[in-house]
């Protein structure tokens, strides 16, 4: 059993079935078979409702923070990155139903199908019991809340990436970055490269918010295989 369907059980959340398989139909797949409906509308209700829920989580636990702060916080807890590394943890790439040529590019790890689909299960779960939805989130996510409270001005992922590597003595951080696409939208990939090891790139339409998320990736998977950030 799928560690997604074991937390579901756990957390006594049901989703109704149509529910369940329209959250999980990539728009790939949906193409590929008659221009079914996709998973799109779910994730656009299922990131306002993450959005409200980890925002209500912030502003009950941290009554003192500013609200330039909350705000950072949410970010770094709703992010792309954040929400592929909970599909992954839940083994949720396997579930996502792709078209062919997804399947042949690995599209059931991609950083943005996934994150996406996690999304539209939540919406899924919203309008399958509103109730339920909340305690999902609040499961899954309030471990991210409490990992990015405690990485201070860690919040910036290049600091964050920066004073890890100088705690666990793995060198300096330098980043490659390309851009493509026309000058009125160019989208840029950073790579944060530390002892000329590379790490999963990250995307955005500018440098500074690629450069955010190869960073934040960076340091996630350094974070898994152990390193931790100085107390």
């Amino acid at each position: 059993m799928s560690a997604f369907f074991q937390l579901l059980t756990e957390l006594d959340v049901h989703i109704e079935p149509e529910l369940f398989d329209l959250a999980l139909t990539h728009r790939s797949y949906a193409y590929e078979h008659g221009q079914i409906p996709n998973n799109e509308r779910l994730e656009f209700l299922g990131d306002a409702v993450l959005s409200i829920v980890v925002t209500e989580r912030l502003y009950r636990a941290y009554p003192d923070f500013p609200e330039g702060r909350l705000a950072k916080l949410r970010a770094a807890v709703v992010s792309s990155v954040s929400l592929a590394a909970v599909a992954r943890r839940l083994e949720i790439g396997s579930l996502i139903k792709l078209g062919k040529g997804e399947i042949s590019t690995h599209g059931d790890d991609k950083t943005s199908i996934l994150a996406d689909t996690v999304e539209a299960l939540i919406g899924a779960a919203y309008l399958s019991d509103a109730s339920a939805a909340r305690r999902l989130v609040t499961a899954v996510f309030q471990p991210l809340l409490e990992e990015a409270v405690k990485l201070g001005s860690g919040l910036d992922w290049k600091t964050a990436l920066q004073e890890l590597t100088a705690a666990n003595g793995l060198g300096s951080v330098g980043y490659q970055l390309s851009e493509t696409g026309p000058d009125h939208d160019k989208e840029f990939t950073a790579r944060a490269v530390i002892n000329e090891r590379s790490f999963e790139p990250g995307v955005g339409h500018n440098k500074k918010h690629a450069e955010q998320i190869a960073a934040e990736n960076a340091a996630r998977t350094l974070q898994a295989e152990g390193y931790q950030f100085a107390n």
